[in-house]
């Protein structure tokens, strides 16, 4: 009966560290898609306060993002700089900064 409580004890330990490594992986992809929309900012403002002509992300429906960023990184959408800039960003990049400006609030 030991060995069953140890198994259990050491079972629980295990499964907790696991939890702990993906809830700090969560953290990680929110700061990680934080820091990348920094960049966005500089033309679209953090909240509002974009530039003339160019759009606030902040609220953004997620689809309509994705699908402009995608445009633009294949050169379905013609721009003078966004065409460039999407390029860097991988599409599962482009799908975690849709989902963090979708949970800006206008």
């Amino acid at each position: 009966m030991a060995l069953v409580g140890r198994m259990l004890v050491l079972s629980k330990s295990v499964l907790a560290l696991v939890l702990a490594a993906v809830a700090s992986w969560a953290c990680a992809d929110d700061l990680q898609a934080r820091d990348m929309a920094a960049a966005c900012s500089a033309c679209h403002g953090t909240y509002t306060g974009a530039k003339p002509g160019k759009a606030s992300l902040a609220g953004v429906n997620k689809d309509i993002f994705t699908r402009n960023m995608m445009d633009f990184k294949y050169g379905r959408k013609p721009a003078t700089l966004m065409h460039q800039l999407s390029k860097a960003y991988s599409d599962a990049h482009i799908e975690r900064l849709a989902d963090y400006f979708s949970g800006l609030k206008q």
